[in-house]
């Protein structure tokens, strides 16, 4: 019987290899090991999983993520700085709508991820660019912002980062600008929203510090996510600030209804990794996706060497792209359909409008090693065949 509404938002199209979509492997899911949580979860807590749960979230998600935040950032959480939400995009909703005022300013780093442009946007605020580079948002450019706001009289409500493996550059900030972003928060009384969705996926050692284990408490209100180290269909996340923000949080008349958190989810989530299942999948998950950027990375070498320049991500799902000689990007999608693939324009990942025309986002996480190489070829026939044209 066809189906008139889609299951999911990526359906695979015949013949081409999508690029552009930054979603997992359905292969890559763990379907058998969270069936089997999930008749754990029943047996254990019966009707009480079915039920309202608790404001914050249950109790024994957010004690095994406190310890598991000590394993992969150095610095342990409590159960009263924590709270667990339905993903990065609901905290950041939620987040917004508890800490701005109609008229804020919101600084955003550019390029971003885009989707939380959107968000942002979805409330009646000014959204400001502080632009970044191949080392993360630049904190001198925060800096001069910041002061030109001040002698503005404008309220900056915070600043929106993704500082480790960055969506869309896989970039991630050094060392040394997390410290002064950190110092620059608490100088400021600047606060930070720290996307951190993809800190379980590092291919090439330990994860930076978060800048919310930099920072003074306070500074820095932490969106974590299970989407891409479980499973995006779970929507579980969670937040880490301060004691404070984190009562407001709890508090909220959307927390109190029970109407942003799934608690089954989260209870499969706490149950999952009750039995190591989590950790292993993790484990797994790295080992796959490094395997994939390094055969994405091979094969950008053999098929566009001289056409554009890219970084190597230590992490995420991401390979960021810019044309050589700021060759505009005008017309080359459908050069790249053309031959059967697709990537993500540079211009979706700025807040303002004309940047990012001569960059594009690939992402090597839907596909295996030799798709990503055929992609690859296909996306530098489609650059040759797009530059013959335009000149």
């Amino acid at each position: 019987m066809d189906q008139s509404v889609p299951l999911v938002q990526f359906v695979n199209r015949p013949g081409v290899i999508d690029l552009a979509w930054g979603h997992p492997d359905p292969d890559l899911l763990p379907v058998e090991g969270l069936r089997n949580a999930s008749a754990r979860v029943f047996e254990r807590y019966g009707a009480d999983a079915l039920n309202y749960g608790y404001a914050a979230g249950p109790g024994p998600l957010i004690d095994w993520l406190c310890g598991r935040l000590s394993d992969v950032d150095g610095r342990a959480a409590t159960p009263d700085q924590v709270v667990i939400s339905a993903g990065t995009s609901q905290a950041l909703d939620q987040v917004t709508t508890l800490f701005t005022k109609p008229g804020d300013v919101v600084l955003v780093e550019s390029p971003t991820y885009h989707l939380a442009v959107r968000i942002l946007r979805d409330h009646p605020l000014e959204l400001v660019p502080i632009a970044a580079d191949e080392d993360g948002v630049r904190v001198d450019a925060l800096h001069e912002r910041l002061v030109d706001l001040k002698r503005g009289k404008r309220r900056v409500a915070f600043l929106y980062t993704v500082p480790t493996y960055n969506n869309p550059t896989g970039a991630s900030l050094a060392m040394d600008r997390r410290r002064q972003l950190a110092e620059l928060a608490s100088a400021e009384r600047l606060v930070i929203i720290e996307d951190d969705a993809y800190r379980e996926l590092s291919y090439d050692g330990s994860a930076p510090a978060s800048l919310w284990s930099l920072a003074e408490p306070g500074a820095v209100i932490r969106l974590g996510s299970f989407a891409k180290s479980l499973a995006p269909g779970l929507r579980s996340g969670f937040i880490t600030a301060d004691v404070a923000t984190i009562k407001r949080i709890r508090e909220s008349g959307l927390l109190d209804s029970g109407g942003a958190i799934s608690h089954f989810s989260s209870l499969v989530v706490a149950e999952f990794a009750r039995t190591g299942e989590y950790s292993r999948n993790v484990e797994r998950l790295r080992a796959a996706y490094r395997q994939r950027r390094d055969a994405l990375l091979a094969a950008l070498s053999e098929h566009l060497k001289g056409l554009a320049s890219w970084g190597r991500p230590a992490g995420g799902y991401f390979v960021w792209l810019t044309l050589l000689e700021s060759q505009s990007l005008t017309g080359f999608p459908g050069a790249a359909e053309a031959e059967g693939t697709a990537f993500m324009p540079g211009t979706a990942f700025y807040p303002e409008a004309s940047s990012g025309v001569d960059s594009l986002r690939l992402s090597f996480s839907r596909y295996p090693p030799e798709a990503l190489a055929e992609g690859a070829r296909r996306l530098g026939n489609a650059l040759r065949r797009h530059q013959a044209d335009v000149r």
